[in-house]
Order: structure tokens, then C-alpha cells, then sequence
């Protein structure tokens, strides 16, 4: 009878272990095929993303569509936004915390940004009347912080082959492509490095919604 026991706890605990090693292999290539979390540390994408909100980021958001003009979109900025520096503080703001097991452990080369410009577009700020010019049309932006300018900083760029140009919702305190003008890579970021579009905010509980960042650009 004693031996009857102690077979069955055996038998319970395997199969215990075997269940949370079954859970951690389909939350890992639940992360790594198709949805994230993350965590937003920073206040460049407000008021759309609020400092410490955590959203569920889809990996699947371009697959088979070309991402476009007002697009948010979530990167890997190893190579252009992340210092090659490891001494040197970040350059630029919105550095988001990746997922890894619920968005409890911070990654510094993961940005959030709203695309402005994609290949062939030529992005310039200001216009007389202070907006900012894509392809030679103004444009309104309503998902500009309240107050905010379009850019303090006046440039004009035109986006390379398989580059974007990305600039943060909060423009006064976003620091984006605009501040590493001049540096390696002039800003821009490779379409490669995007990692997916945030589509819902799951955490604090009274910011559960669904993100409607569906903002087309001329």
C-alpha cells in the first residue's frame, strides 16, 4: 500500500513539472510568433500610451501589409535608436519593457513611435502655418499631445529604401528620429527591425481597452 503511494505522488509531481514545462514552452512561442507584453516606462507616446500602462503587442499587425504613415509601431532600436555606446544613456525616449514573462523584465533596445515617413516620403516641419509637411502636403495631426507642436527642431528628410522615419505622440518631451539627425543612420530605422503594433492596454485595470491607433496619413 505504501509503495502504491508513493508511486501516485511520483506520478503527480511529473506530472505537474511536465504541465509547467508545457505552459512555459506555449507562453514563449506565444511571445515569439504572435503576441507580446510590454511595459511603457515613458510618457513620448502620450496621450495615446501612458507612462506605466502594460499593452499587448501583436507580431503578426504587417504581415502581408506594408506598414504605412501614422502606423504605431513597436521596434528594436539596436543600431540606430540604442547608443552602439553601452556606457552612454539612451538618446532616445520611449524605450518600452519587452514582455518577457509578463512584461516583469525591462529590454532597453525596444522602442514604441508613430511612423511618419516611409520610403520615398520626404518629412519636413514646419510649414508657415507650423504643421508638419509630408510629401509636400500639411498635415493635421489630432494625435498630438494637447499643446504640443509638431517639432521645436525644423529638418526636412527624405526616407530611404526599407527605412522609416518615427516620431513620438508627445512631441516636446519625445526625443525620436529628429535627435539623432546627423548620427549614423540619420534617425531612420529598418522595416526589418519592427517587431509588431500595440493593439490593447491590459494593465492598470481602468486603462483596459483596446488601442485605436488607425490614423492614415496623406
Amino acid at each position: 500500500m505504501n509503495q502504491a503511494k508513493r508511486q501516485s505522488r511520483k506520478l503527480g509531481w511529473r506530472f505537474v513539472v511536465y504541465a509547467v514545462v508545457v505552459i512555459f514552452v506555449f507562453l514563449a512561442l506565444l511571445r515569439n510568433l504572435w503576441v507580446d507584453v510590454y511595459f511603457i516606462p515613458s510618457e513620448s507616446m502620450e496621450p495615446l500610451l501612458l507612462s506605466g500602462d502594460r499593452v499587448l503587442v501583436s507580431r503578426t499587425s504587417f504581415a502581408g501589409s506594408p506598414i504605412e504613415r501614422g502606423d504605431v509601431v513597436v521596434f528594436d532600436g539596436r543600431g540606430s535608436f540604442t547608443p552602439l555606446n553601452s556606457g552612454t544613456a539612451p538618446v532616445a525616449e520611449g524605450i518600452i519593457g519587452a514582455g518577457q514573462w509578463l512584461g516583469l523584465v525591462p529590454n532597453n533596445n525596444i522602442y514604441v513611435k508613430r511612423v511618419l515617413g516611409v520610403a520615398g516620403d520626404t518629412v519636413k516641419c514646419c510649414t508657415d502655418g507650423g504643421l508638419l509637411e509630408i510629401n509636400g502636403v500639411p498635415v493635421s495631426e489630432s494625435y498630438l499631445y494637447p499643446g504640443d507642436e509638431p517639432s521645436a527642431l525644423n529638418f526636412e528628410v527624405t526616407v530611404p529604401q526599407g527605412k522609416l522615419w518615427l516620431m513620438g505622440d508627445h512631441r516636446n518631451v519625445s526625443l525620436d528620429s529628429r535627435s539623432l539627425l546627423g548620427a549614423p543612420g540619420g534617425g531612420l530605422i529598418s522595416t526589418t527591425k519592427v517587431v509588431g503594433s500595440p493593439f490593447a492596454t491590459v494593465w492598470p485595470l481602468g486603462r483596459l481597452h483596446v488601442i485605436d491607433s488607425d490614423t492614415k496619413l496623406p
